[in-house]
């Protein structure tokens, strides 16, 4: 029986010269000078950016080094000569080493109690089903855009009237309610990714549900943790608005007040060149980390973002 089905065209034999329909299709000009022209503008606003970004921070650092007369005479010239003093007058003279340490005080006790309990809160809304879990997760995602102006009178009172106002451990329990909606909604889509196979063979294995959460899930989620935490030592370390309202004990000042107040004091002075000292002396440990964090910030946020 004859088929009026014609056969597919063969394949050319090796060294036979292809037609013109056999060939992969190509890109045309147009489409190729086009993206071109946007790897180059995309590459333009990039480097425009770095700019803008990195050039405040060296004329800082350099500032520092320089003396009163030459940050007014030649603001853009590089120091004559390196002058420590300017560090050292701001460590010791304008108290920044008392305020340091009372920051690192505050941010590092409210950056451990922020990660845990909102890794905790996150885990069990992302792996367990109760009456409630939508509500609960939502009212974190609130609590994001709930302004912290509108809080400061009430909470001035909450704080008083618990007696932890201008105290360090009142000022880490505040940084702790203020960190965890964003720590809370992060940590939750990024335990939703974790595979749950791994956590059910520990339970078939006898593990407890806070054994499989600090010895199996928790160090999986190593990434997401770093990430946030990262976000949450940038926004810590900068606040000046919740201490300038529950810490006015001079003695327990944190950076951000104590720069306002060397730039109060030595706006009057002149020092200049210990007020830029003051502010890389502050702006260093959050380059610091971010230099060291950033490869684990940048897995953090690829990995929430895939399932």
């Amino acid at each position: 029986m004859k088929t009026t089905e014609t056969p597919a065209p063969l394949p050319a034999e090796s060294g036979a010269p292809l037609a013109k329909e056999d060939l992969p299709p190509t890109a045309p000009p147009e489409e190729k000078k086009e993206g071109t022209v946007l790897n180059v503008f995309s590459h333009g606003v990039l480097v425009l950016w770095a700019i803008m970004v990195v050039m405040p921070l060296l004329w800082a650092v350099m500032t520092s080094f320089k003396d009163d007369r030459s940050i007014f005479s030649s603001p853009w010239s590089l120091p004559d000569s390196l002058h420590f003093d300017n560090w050292s007058r701001a460590w010791t003279e304008a108290n920044m080493s008392d305020y340091f340490l009372n920051t690192v005080l505050v941010v590092g006790g409210s950056l451990i109690g922020t990660l845990v309990l909102g890794s905790m809160a996150a885990y069990v809304l992302a792996r367990f089903d109760f009456p409630g879990n939508r509500f609960i997760y939502y009212l974190f995602i609130g609590g994001m855009s709930f302004p912290i102006m509108l809080a400061l009178v009430p909470l001035f009172y909450v704080v008083n009237n618990m007696g932890l106002l201008n105290t360090i451990h009142g000022l880490i329990l505040v940084y702790i309610a203020y960190s965890l909606p964003f720590t809370v909604f992060f940590l939750t889509a990024f335990f939703r990714t974790l595979p749950t196979s791994i956590a059910e063979a520990a339970f078939v294995d006898g593990a407890s549900h806070s054994r499989t959460f600090f010895q199996i899930m928790l160090p999986m989620a190593k990434p997401g943790l770093i990430s946030v935490g990262i976000f949450n030592f940038l926004g810590q370390w900068n606040q000046y608005m919740l201490p300038t309202v529950l810490n006015t004990d001079p003695d327990k000042r944190v950076l951000t007040q104590g720069l306002v107040q060397l730039a109060v004091s030595q706006g009057y002075k002149g020092d200049w060149s210990g007020l830029f000292a003051g502010l890389v002396i502050a702006m260093l440990p959050v380059l610091a980390a971010y230099i060291v964090f950033q490869r684990q910030v940048v897995q953090g946020l690829t990995a929430g973002a895939l399932k």
